[in-house]
């Protein structure tokens, strides 16, 4: 019998053959897990009730740097742009009691008072990519410092059928990536020199 798989993937050159097809990560196989977020035991709720969830952006503001008959560019400070939290909301109440929650907890709206502090206040998310069984996670993105810059709780429609969300946008102070690309430490990255 002819063997054909190994006729896949793109050409490496230098009579390597080709890689061959590995398995994709499937954008539908994640879990959001938060911590500290809204009362203490809540996290459970939030994690069953995602929807969908953007992953970490980030950029760097370009510096320009003149010479004598060109421009040369470096990285200035980094930025990292927010994330998008969709949930469902469900007939127990309890995600939108636990977004309420954490949206009195950065200022209670009934007295008009707020923390001194954002750590008071603030939480952690981590997204999760998993491989379809039960437990192997094969990324992690952890965003600390977070809160929510904008809650939207949609609208009603009596012409719609769908169900109800509640949108978060999340504003966060920085992000780590386990399991990928990103490093602890930078002399562990192929290639790094002093």
């Amino acid at each position: 019998m002819a063997e054909t798989l190994s006729k896949f993937g793109v050409p490496l050159g230098g009579g390597q053959g080709r890689g061959g097809l590995l398995q994709l990560k499937y954008k539908y196989r994640f879990r959001v897990r938060v911590v500290n977020f809204g009362p203490i035991a809540g996290g459970l709720d939030f994690t069953q009730q995602v929807q969908s969830v953007s992953k970490p952006k980030l950029g760097h503001d370009p510096i320009d740097v003149h010479s004598y008959n060109s421009t040369a560019y470096y990285a200035g400070k980094h930025k990292w742009e927010p994330i998008d939290i969709s949930l469902k909301d469900d007939l127990t109440n309890n995600v939108a009691s636990l977004v309420g929650h954490q949206v009195q907890k950065q200022l209670n709206h009934f007295e008009q008072t707020a923390f001194s502090a954002g750590i008071n206040y603030k939480f952690v998310t981590i997204i999760e990519t998993m491989d379809g069984g039960n437990d192997t996670v094969v990324e992690t993105w952890t965003l600390e410092g977070c809160f929510l810059e904008n809650v939207d709780y949609q609208q009603l429609d009596y012409a719609e059928s769908g169900f109800q969300t509640i949108d978060l946008r999340v504003r966060f102070d920085n992000a780590t990536q386990a399991n990928g690309l990103m490093t602890a430490l930078p002399e562990q990255i192929p290639g790094f020199r002093l």
